[in-house]
């Protein structure tokens, strides 16, 4: 079992040396791809890439809430299912968001205890490089477990959870304007609860075929049509 975690130093060729179906590894091993998301009550979207730009001052302003009610919240994604959601809460039960102990708490408590209930003989383990994730303690705790395994860096394109799961959850949560944080929970858990297995499937066939492009291209832009399911 090991961790892939995204990293500059190894291609995805190396990584994936056969085909998109992994050679002999399809039947026995399972790609387990990972991330926590802010889901805010109001509906707030992060749009940390916008830009306005124009000739003259636009004057053009851009609101953004000052404290804002969130849920932090966790999943694992695979070809059969949906491992979560997990909500980052205190001993108190309030919600708060991730930091270093309350992952590994997570992975501890919950994550590996999940595990336990699927058959699953290996793993590949992809999580990002969010601070709480590669912090030492993390990181000695995840190898001690797993073992490392190098990714391309800034590759969200290639997260399934990136690129399909949350935009998928928020487009839902918000159908019936939630008013209070456990309104907003009990829609999470919902919307993920009813994603079907075959949902998954396809999502991991569209990785795989993303992996395919990435590698034949030698790393050029993927098309928009890769990006339908």
């Amino acid at each position: 079992m090991c961790i892939i975690s995204k990293s500059p130093q190894e291609s995805i060729g190396k990584i994936f040396p056969s085909s998109s179906r992994y050679g002999d590894h399809t039947e026995r091993m399972v790609d387990l791809h990972y991330d926590e998301a802010h889901i805010w009550l109001n509906g707030y979207v992060k749009k940390q890439n916008c830009r306005i730009w124009s000739e003259a001052n636009p004057q053009v302003y851009v609101e953004t809430p000052l404290h804002p009610e969130k849920l932090t919240v966790w999943c694992a994604l695979w070809a059969g299912e949906i491992i979560g959601p997990y909500f980052f809460k205190n001993d108190e039960g309030h919600n708060v968001t991730v930091n270093g102990d309350r992952y590994r708490s997570m992975i501890t408590n919950f994550f590996i205890h999940e595990l336990n209930y699927h058959d699953v003989q290996e793993l590949w383990f992809q999580q990002d490089g969010a601070t709480c994730h590669t912090a030492r303690a993390t990181i000695d705790l995840l190898i001690s477990r797993f073992g490392p395994v190098n990714w391309p860096p800034r590759s969200c394109d290639l997260t399934p959870l990136d690129y399909f799961l949350w935009g998928y959850v928020k487009s839902l949560v918000y159908a019936d304007k939630p008013h209070t944080l456990e309104h907003l929970e009990d829609n999470i858990r919902r919307v993920i609860v009813d994603i079907r297995p075959q949902m998954c499937e396809k999502v991991i066939e569209n990785w795989t075929s993303r992996l395919d492009y990435i590698r034949a291209s030698r790393g050029s832009p993927m098309p928009e049509i890769i990006f339908k399911m």
